[in-house]
């Protein structure tokens, strides 16, 4: 992770809890960099996108297993993003080139497991079409916060889906879906999920780029 001002962290108050600044402290004296732990955040957005792929050809206790792994590997991957920031932070090891690594894994892993849920549906037939949707708007968010920051904005972690909250949904609808598809034999969830992902992803877009044109505009 970069040098990275406080100012441009996403609020996160899981940073606080005791447990988590002591795992930090631990990393950080280890010889684990903030770049290490953000590129192992794509591998478990990797994991992520296959546990959904083999719920295509996998049925009862394999499929609900795959949906509850990849339930783990998503939170997995926001672990990673959480422990990157706080090792390169607190502990002292931010580098004049992690910000890259900060921001581009996060571009590979978003599109990874959003596109990944759009393939997994099987109950209508325009999933894929939900899923790279999913997949652009989620980059668009980020993309709107970069260049506002570029061009002397601060930076816009507002929802209402960011990050954070698109890997929550992710995660509930795995679990929920691995148990729909248990009792039903549909992933109307997942549906539902995706949906509600673009939809949320969309208000979060126009949301940033308006408060970052008023701001503009305010301070020019």
């Amino acid at each position: 992770m970069a040098d990275e001002s406080i100012e441009n962290r996403r609020p996160l108050k899981v940073r606080e809890v005791g447990l988590v600044t002591q795992l930090a402290r631990w990393l950080s004296q280890k010889s684990i960099t903030p770049n290490h732990i953000s590129l192992l955040s794509i591998v478990f957005a990797l994991l992520a996108a296959v546990g959904l792929i083999v719920t295509l050809y996998s049925t009862g206790a394999s499929r609900f297993f795959a949906y509850m792994c990849t339930a783990l590997f998503i939170q997995g991957r926001l672990l990673c993003n959480l422990f990157d920031g706080l090792v390169a932070i607190e502990g002292g090891k931010s580098t004049a080139s992690g910000e890259l690594f900060n921001d581009i894994p996060d571009r590979i892993s978003d599109p990874l497991i959003i596109i990944a849920a759009g393939y997994s549906i099987v109950s209508i037939g325009f999933g894929d079409v939900l899923g790279w949707l999913g997949a652009l708007l989620a980059v668009l968010t980020a993309y709107i916060r970069t260049l506002a920051v570029s061009i002397g904005a601060p930076a816009n972690f507002t929802g209402p889906m960011a990050k954070q909250h698109r890997m929550a949904l992710l995660t509930v609808a795995c679990i929920a879906t691995a148990i729909e598809q248990t009792w039903f034999n549909h992933d109307y969830i997942m549906i539902i999920a995706l949906i509600i992902l673009n939809i949320g992803a969309a208000i979060t877009i126009i949301r940033r780029t308006i408060l970052a044109y008023q701001f503009l505009e305010k301070h020019q």
